[in-house]
């Protein structure tokens, strides 16, 4: 349970606000991965890659003040640009072997404070009421960033050309977490959950309990790898297969519902749908494969998976 030290009425009225500004500097970071990717010149995509990321920008920064139509256009102008391979990476500075190696041997386990200063101060922003859960990860930034600072004498235009440099190597799969949460939205309104469980009737048994738990821990993880997203994933898949194979049959829905959403998490390390989680630490570490944390992952995976399916069988009923 959280304490709230800023009363209801007051962080409803500087949240918004508060949210906007964020909303605003990730735009301003976007933009300027346009600019500089239509001044490289000599990357020969760089026209589109410029226009998708300045459509980014636009967007996060009023999209919510212009037509919604508008937005419609500019979203399927960038997934337009993207689907035609519009968006490659441009040129970057990147510090040589050398210089990594001094850096690191110069910071050490320093690096890690600013990590863990974003964890921390944004649970304990959240939990204290001073800020919203989004606003709690703005803020947690924020100090991050002074953190970085402080740790590392770097100049303050780093803050754009070393976010622009993980953007250029994430490319679009960036804006996946935002395009997959709004599906997962979307599936549950149109029914999608009625459309698997009618499906799944006829694959079930009667009085299957462990087919039933087996294709609901499998159907999560599968869900998780096409959404990227294991709450997308829950919303739909325990609506048309958690609740009437499981649930209405007796078993515990603490059980079901808490390892129903880790046994999508299983899916998570499976997929590069999931950017945050494979694809970003792959841009970051700058490995040869962008698919090198998900082959990693893979096998581990696989087994938790399995063991989802026991455990919840023996547990929840």
């Amino acid at each position: 349970m959280g304490i709230n030290l800023v009363p209801t009425e007051i962080s409803n009225l500087y949240n918004p606000i508060l949210a906007e500004i964020f909303f605003s500097i990730i735009g301003l970071v976007f933009i300027a991965t346009g600019v500089k990717a239509f001044r490289d010149t000599a990357t020969a995509k760089h026209v589109t890659t410029g226009i998708f990321w300045i459509i980014m920008g636009v967007c996060f920064i009023i999209g919510k003040y212009i037509p919604s139509w508008i937005v419609g256009v500019l979203i399927v102008a960038s997934a337009v640009i993207t689907a035609i391979g519009g968006v490659v990476q441009t040129k970057n500075d990147i510090p040589t072997k050398e210089e990594t190696r001094a850096n690191a041997d110069r910071i050490g386990y320093k690096i890690f404070i600013p990590a863990l200063m974003l964890a921390l101060v944004s649970v304990i922003a959240a939990m204290l009421g001073l800020v919203s859960g989004n606003n709690a990860i703005g803020v947690s930034a924020i100090f991050g960033a002074i953190a970085v600072f402080a740790i590392t004498k770097a100049p303050a235009k780093s803050i754009v050309t070393e976010g622009s440099r993980l953007l250029d190597n994430m490319g679009s799969v960036a804006f996946l977490p935002q395009l997959l949460a709004a599906l997962g939205v979307l599936f549950t309104a149109c029914g999608v959950g009625d459309v698997i469980s009618k499906g799944v009737a006829s694959i079930i048994p009667d009085g299957n309990r462990f087919i039933a738990v087996a294709v609901y821990c499998v159907g999560m993880a599968l869900f998780t790898i096409i959404m990227g997203n294991g709450f997308a994933a829950f919303s739909v898949i325990t609506v048309g297969i958690g609740i009437p194979f499981l649930i209405m049959q007796g078993a515990n829905p603490v059980v079901v519902g808490a390892m129903g959403l880790t046994a999508g998490y299983c899916g998570t390390l499976l997929t590069p749908m999931a950017a945050n989680f494979n694809i970003m630490p792959a841009a970051l570490l700058e490995t040869k494969s962008k698919y090198a944390v998900i082959k990693a992952q893979a096998p581990m995976a696989v087994v938790m998976l399995i063991i989802h399916i026991f455990l919840m069988y023996f547990l929840a009923f």
